[in-house]
């Protein structure tokens, strides 16, 4: 609260694992502002948040390798209303690509763009749902077995409603379900079917 002056964020695992490999992630709460947010190393500087921006609420991601964070106070007529503050996560891969906390399969009701941050918005109905560690998806209010809830994906993938089932394969990054661009269910039968063949399914999920 009150940014002035400027300080130095170093982000470390809180485990003994290698830091290696690691990616580092961190999106501005919402109305966050009094600061320009960069990585740091070395002394040079790359602008990662800019105070003010209609970009600053979007995700950045960085190689821990890379740097550090170096926050620093914008001049400010009134300090007293400027809050900086922001989340960050530590994964072993890019974003997409951290671990699976939900698989379903459903439908899909409605798709909201939101191309300032490159995302687009899915709202599900589930017809079954196989595994989720966090509550997203909740029982629909109709019951009959069938469940609603959330999720985000890119942009780029083209998402819109229509008709036919997918499978949902989602992980948890700052609070949201998460996905690539999924396949149809009905692909996805036939890639498993013929992984099933092979021998090479990792996993068993029930086709019916």
């Amino acid at each position: 609260m009150y940014p002035t002056g400027a300080l130095i964020v170093n982000l470390r695992p809180n485990t003994f694992a290698p830091s290696r490999g690691l990616t580092v992630c961190i999106k501005p709460f919402s109305g966050s502002s009094g600061a320009n947010v960069y990585l740091e190393r070395t002394g040079e500087l790359r602008l990662l948040v800019q105070d003010g921006s209609s970009r600053a609420a979007q995700v950045q991601c960085f190689s821990l390798e890379q740097g550090g964070l170096f926050v620093e106070a914008t001049p400010q007529q009134d300090i007293s209303r400027r809050t900086t503050g922001f989340q960050y996560e530590l994964t072993s891969g890019r974003r997409g690509l951290g671990h699976t906390l939900s698989v379903v399969r459903g439908s899909i009701q409605d798709v909201t763009h939101v191309p300032e941050r490159q995302e687009s918005v899915i709202h599900l109905r589930v017809s079954r749902l196989y595994r989720q560690k966090s509550r997203v998806f909740q029982p629909a209010p109709e019951g009959h077995g069938h469940w609603q809830g959330r999720i985000l994906t890119l942009l780029e993938c083209g998402v819109r409603p229509g008709h036919g089932d997918f499978l949902f394969t989602g992980h948890m990054h700052f609070g949201e379900a998460q996905l690539g661009c999924a396949p149809r269910f009905s692909d996805f039968r036939g890639t498993y079917r013929d992984a099933e063949e092979r021998g090479l399914n990792p996993c068993e999920i029930g086709m019916e």
